[in-house]
């Protein structure tokens, strides 16, 4: 019965819905079809191998497989290192430790809660423009979310935070892009051409980073850039390659994934319209409603890049070391096993403890900026759109399967509130 179902998942036709393919991968834990990879759907048990040390994120220990379009995608000679994402321990501890210092506790305990009134006023000037293409009563041919909104608030905090220029959005854009894709387990891409697209991006991205370093070092400010170039704390320090690794890795992952949590809450918020009015009316239920989304329209569905350092038994399934291994978020955060009432949308929700910002030592590095920007962005939507409405639903997706989201969002208004 399950023969087809990672190609359904995959296939972008299900793009728009694929909560009931997780609803059937879950009937069966741990599904293997004797070529792909072994893949992971229920709460408890993924929420275990993300905090099981035999299971490792660098894919230099997976076995050569059939069917695993992830293998082999490693860099070459004059390309970046992973980045500490796709490390293990002590490699990972040691580069997300040094990266911690400059962004959060114990080093940095005010820097996000800082940028809080920058973020309100980046977000208020977004709204602002949102007003000329309101679409409804007021004209125009309605409002692209993403495009006019979504999209353009992180990338402008994470320029802001790492001191990244924002006039070069459009140079980093692309590679961004190419570099997100390349996430995405497409058994229908071909690999080599991919992983040549892929590797150019990269370097041409690690370039431009090192070109920036390069003048933080000489004129240092107080973004973060210039604190990780400088290398203060405790006598540890990057190496050129690994601090370009994880510069990288911060520009592109501090705005990808929050562009999907933004959009994702929005659209869910249309399909709500009670909860809608309620968050305009309390604008201090933002919190919880976030979490809540994170549980059930996760920006990044699943981690398809794990593999077992050793034999491992999972509902009584033996995945065998060095198979791939894919963790689907999106199915273990509507495991009615775990949560009540999975399928539906509920900020009053009490026990959220969700998969979507991963969990252990790979949990989401950025989770407390995403967290206050999808908050602030979301609470000031609702406050400030009068009447909006959906334009298209389902709504166009990106093509990526692991990072989840619309590509646009078309809505209207009446009216943008002061």
């Amino acid at each position: 019965m399950k023969q087809g179902i990672l190609s359904q998942i995959l296939d972008y036709a299900n793009r728009a819905n694929p909560y009931p393919l997780y609803e059937e991968l879950r009937r069966t834990p741990v599904f293997h079809d004797g070529e792909g990879p072994y893949v992971v759907s229920t709460y408890h048990e993924i929420h275990g191998l993300l905090h099981d040390p035999r299971l490792s994120s660098d894919t230099r220990n997976r076995g050569a497989a059939a069917g695993d379009p992830l293998a082999g995608q490693e860099e070459g000679e004059g390309q970046l290192p992973p980045s500490f994402l796709k490390l293990d321990p002590p490699e990972h501890d040691r580069l997300r430790r040094m990266t911690n210092r400059p962004f959060g506790p114990p080093h940095s305990p005010r820097r996000i809660d800082g940028m809080r009134e920058e973020l309100r006023s980046v977000v208020k000037g977004l709204i602002d423009g949102l007003a000329d293409g309101r679409g409804g009563s007021g004209g125009g041919d309605g409002i692209d979310l993403v495009e006019q909104f979504s999209y353009p608030f992180p990338v402008t905090m994470i320029c802001r935070l790492l001191g990244v220029p924002r006039e070069d959005e459009a140079r980093f854009h692309v590679w961004a892009d190419t570099l997100a894709a390349s996430l995405d387990p497409d058994p229908d891409a071909d690999a080599e051409q991919r992983e040549k697209v892929t590797s150019s991006a990269r370097m041409e991205l690690g370039m431009y980073l090192a070109g920036l370093i390069e003048e933080r070092r000489k004129n240092p400010g107080d973004d973060m850039l210039s604190q990780l170039a400088a290398g203060h704390g405790q006598g540890e320090t990057m190496s050129t390659m690994e601090l370009l690794s994880t510069a990288a890795l911060l520009l592109i992952a501090g705005h990808e994934t929050t562009v999907n949590l933004i959009t994702n809450g929005m659209l869910t918020l249309l399909r709500h319209p009670d909860v809608l009015e309620r968050l305009r009316r309390e604008p201090r239920l933002a919190v919880p409603l976030v979490e809540e989304l994170l549980r059930y329209e996760p920006p990044v569905q699943l981690l398809p890049q794990r593999t077992p350092l050793s034999d491992i038994e999972v509902c009584g399934v033996t995945i065998p070391k060095g198979a791939p291994m894919w963790l689907v978020l999106a199915a273990g955060n509507r495991d009615p096993q775990r949560f009540e009432n999975p399928d539906r949308f509920d900020p009053d929700r009490k026990d959220v403890q969700h998969l979507g910002l991963g969990s252990g030592i790979h949990s989401c590095f950025g989770a407390p900026l995403a967290r206050l920007e999808a908050q602030l962005a979301l609470s000031e939507l609702a406050r400030r759109l009068h009447n909006p409405r959906l334009l298209d639903d389902p709504p166009p997706y990106r093509r990526n399967a692991v990072l989840r989201g619309p590509r646009h969002l078309m809505i209207a208004c009446d009216d943008v509130r002061p």
